[in-house]
């Protein structure tokens, strides 16, 4: 498993960006996360409630700054992100399968962070089920 990796699964608190209002991967997420034992904040720009919670809109607004970021958004706002995580001072982020973009992965990595991209993060975060799978057919072509 890559350094990185590792790193973020360390985190205590994550904010999953792009928790969506309806059903989505982010949302997947965020409930997984949570069952496995990290204190998760939902983040959508334009939301004020996800599944009956409060959803913050930036991670400017959350209750304290999380220690990593797993961000479930478009390629192009994935940049965004992770120029808030090096605003707030996260040392962590994962840029999901999908929202992966080389402009982010290129930032976060000259800013610091420990960055994972596309993968999947719920391969690492304590798998079950199909997502063991996955992580066992990901170390099958090389990529633990």
């Amino acid at each position: 498993m890559q350094p990185e990796i590792g790193f973020f699964l360390a985190a205590r608190t994550i904010a999953v960006v792009g928790v969506s209002r309806g059903r989505g991967f982010g949302n997947t997420a965020l409930r997984t996360l949570r069952d496995r034992g990290w204190t998760c904040y939902p983040v959508n720009a334009r939301a004020d409630e996800v599944a009956g919670e409060r959803c913050f809109r930036r991670l400017e607004d959350l209750p304290a700054r999380p220690d990593a970021v797993l961000a479930v958004v478009p390629p192009a706002e994935a940049v965004r992100v992770v120029e808030d995580c090096v605003r707030l001072g996260v040392k962590s982020v994962w840029l999901q399968q999908g929202a992966e973009s080389p402009a982010a992965v290129r930032r976060a990595e000259a800013a610091g962070l420990a960055v994972v991209a596309g993968r999947c993060a719920l391969m690492y975060a304590r798998p079950r089920g199909i997502h063991r799978f996955h992580r066992w057919l990901a170390a099958l072509a090389g990529k633990p």
